[in-house]
């Protein structure tokens, strides 16, 4: 288990004790090189990623989607209404390593990948291991429709 995340599965966590020979892994590199990184880079959010709100476009739904006290998770934003008529927008990359947000329930944005938890008042950490709040976007209501999108 990787001591900084507590996350077995990660990027960098290491070996297990009866790990691989050497040989299968100078071998395993080349195939990491050729295969993996690629998937990393799609697990990581940077550019061009749809779960990263701060790179992501604007995205419209029906505000009927965004229940009073919890929210939605679209193209990249999480839209959320912490009171009735109250909208927020955030980024739906986790702080933490960059996972895509997945759940919302009881009042917090939840990512899975190693359990961050966010507020849907204001994006800001209600459990760790992420540190910083969602970035927050602009969230515009019009008719019945709302707008997420970049601040």
């Amino acid at each position: 288990m990787n001591d900084s995340t507590g996350c077995a599965t990660c990027p960098g966590a290491p070996a297990p004790a009866t790990g691989p020979t050497r040989r299968q892994v100078v071998t395993g590199a080349g195939a990491a090189v050729a295969f993996g990184a690629p998937t990393l880079a799609g697990c990581a959010g940077g550019k061009g990623s749809t779960s990263d709100g701060a790179d992501a476009p604007g995205v419209e739904f029906p505000a009927s989607d965004v229940p009073v006290g919890g929210g939605a998770i679209k193209q990249g934003w999480v839209v959320t209404q912490p009171t009735e008529g109250t909208y927020k927008a955030f980024s739906s990359k986790c702080t933490h390593q960059g996972c895509g947000v997945s759940q919302i329930k009881d009042g917090a944005i939840i990512c899975t990948c190693h359990g961050s938890e966010f507020s849907v008042e204001d994006g800001s950490v209600l459990a760790g291991p992420a540190q910083d709040a969602l970035p927050e976007g602009k969230a515009e209501v019009s008719g019945d429709t709302v707008k997420a999108g970049p601040a």
